[in-house]
């Protein structure tokens, strides 16, 4: 009889918070500056330096925790992870291992079944390491600390999850809860949330789980899922062979589809952790605790609601909306201007989508503004623009960001509505097309179609296609 093996995945999230300065220092935090040029003695690890604890950094901390149903600790401390390595420039870092500021939490999940809680250990609040930028050319490694001293919450689940589609859902819960907060723009792409993925297999019905392995070097939700199931199948064929899972940090190579050892997995001891003596121990006064608690955002599952309450969309695009604040943001903004939900929700979810896509872009990236993607819906719902024109136009809105009135009148792009001239123009097309014509009095109606869009196309795209039915069909029936 085959054996039946069982996944177990538990995730440590680091999101990197949306301070200007740093966790202990007054460096900007800014993504993308010049190499070394966003440092200082302090997050640069110089002899003599001392940490000052970034207060809002404490505050967006508990905001997450407390949006993820933990508990605050109001007495937290900070502790030396002591290791070397180049990026790291004290030769420790500073985290939370014994008193983190929020611990046993839970974000519920949608699987088939209905609901599924997530739990979560702990959240932590640390410092980032920099980043090492390696030459094949010249066959070295250089050092950039813009990174180092960057605020970091780090938050352990629980080993909860089965599947890859169960991380993705609880990963997507986590960014939109924190993006809702403020908190993070949880980028992937540039680093500003990476999750190392804990899986283990056995089989189904064991009590006692398996041997872990760590990976990293995930960026996308893509490369995460593939990395689960491409570890996955490893495992179980190392258990078929009879042979042993070893605990390890495994880095996966998203292009080869497939992880390699990078050292054995160290344990707690390994770090030599202790308090840091730089930093006083936190507290945290209950009062802060509902200031903060006061001041949460409408959540999505909030947001929801009020859309299907209030704006006449489907259930799916409130979904997709909802999912991503910005998304959210640009719909409400865009609507109060032009008084058209479901015109927006139409934009958002075809064109913008679609171009989001092309482009491998997130929504956060979108430039456009709300006032001109309402003069839009508003130039299309007044006649002044055709749908064909709208739809070129839109994609100058993504791409630049443009003033549309003034694009319009810039281009003359406005619909033309003049009778006599589409009259005369039809007059020229049916002349140029005389079995489509015949086709049409012969009782192939869908004829149209096609003399219409000569129609269009001789008036440059600026007309009304209503207009140019409605006159072809006078002089076609006549």
């Amino acid at each position: 009889m085959t054996k039946q093996y069982e996944t177990v995945i538990g995730l440590e999230v680091h999101v990197e918070l949306a301070t200007k300065t740093k966790i202990f220092c007054g460096c900007s935090t800014e993504f993308g500056g010049a190499p070394n040029t966003h440092t200082c003695p302090v997050c640069t690890g110089m002899p003599g330096s001392l940490p000052v604890l970034n207060k809002q950094v404490v505050e967006y901390a508990m905001a997450v925790g407390l949006a993820l149903n933990c508990d605050i600790n109001t007495f937290c401390k900070f502790d030396r992870k002591n290791y070397f390595y180049p990026d790291n420039p004290q030769n420790y870092q500073i985290s939370q291992l014994y008193l983190p500021i929020c611990v046993n939490g839970f974000v519920s999940i949608p699987v088939s079944e209905g609901e599924k809680k997530i739990g979560i250990h702990e959240i932590h609040m640390e410092e980032d390491a920099g980043k090492l930028i390696h030459d094949d050319w010249a066959d070295c490694s250089l050092v950039d600390y813009n990174r180092s001293g960057v605020p970091l919450i780090e938050i352990v689940s629980e080993p909860d999850m089965r599947s890859a589609k169960e991380v993705i859902a609880y990963l997507e819960k986590l960014r939109t809860t924190i993006q809702y907060l403020g908190a993070s723009d949880c980028k992937l792409n540039e680093g500003s949330m990476r999750a190392d993925v804990n899986l283990s297999v056995r089989e189904v019905g064991a009590s006692e789980y398996g041997t872990r392995t760590e990976m990293k070097n995930l960026n996308s939700f893509k490369a995460i899922a593939r990395a689960i199931e491409g570890e996955t199948a490893r495992q179980i064929e190392l258990l078929e062979d009879g042979k042993k899972v070893v605990q390890e940090t495994r880095r996966w190579d998203d292009n080869k589809e497939y992880s390699y050892p990078m050292r054995s997995k160290e344990d707690a001891q390994d770090y030599r952790y202790f308090p840091d003596p730089d930093l006083a121990p936190v507290q945290i006064e209950e009062e802060w605790i509902q200031r903060v608690r006061e001041a949460a955002p409408e959540f999505q599952e909030e947001k929801a609601i009020r859309y299907k309450k209030e704006y006449d969309i489907p259930d799916y695009d409130i979904s997709i909306l909802t999912a991503n604040k910005k998304l959210a943001d640009i719909f409400e903004q865009t609507t109060n201007l032009c008084h058209n939900p479901k015109k927006v929700s139409n934009w958002l979810m075809g064109e913008t989508m679609r171009l989001l896509k092309e482009q491998e872009k997130e929504p956060e990236d979108i430039t456009m503004s709300p006032e001109n993607l309402a003069d839009l819906i508003k130039l299309t719902e007044n006649g002044q623009i055709n749908s064909t024109v709208a739809k070129e136009i839109f994609e100058k809105i993504f791409e630049e960001n443009i003033d549309v009135e003034k694009f319009v009148s810039d281009n003359r792009l406005g619909t033309v509505n003049d009778e006599e001239t589409l009259r005369q123009t039809i007059e020229v097309v049916i002349s140029e097309n005389s079995q489509s014509v015949e086709d049409y009095r012969a009782g192939k109606k869908k004829a149209i179609g096609f003399l219409v869009g000569q129609t269009m196309k001789a008036m440059q795209g600026k007309a009304d296609p209503g207009m140019i039915n409605q006159i072809l069909k006078e002089f076609l029936e006549q």
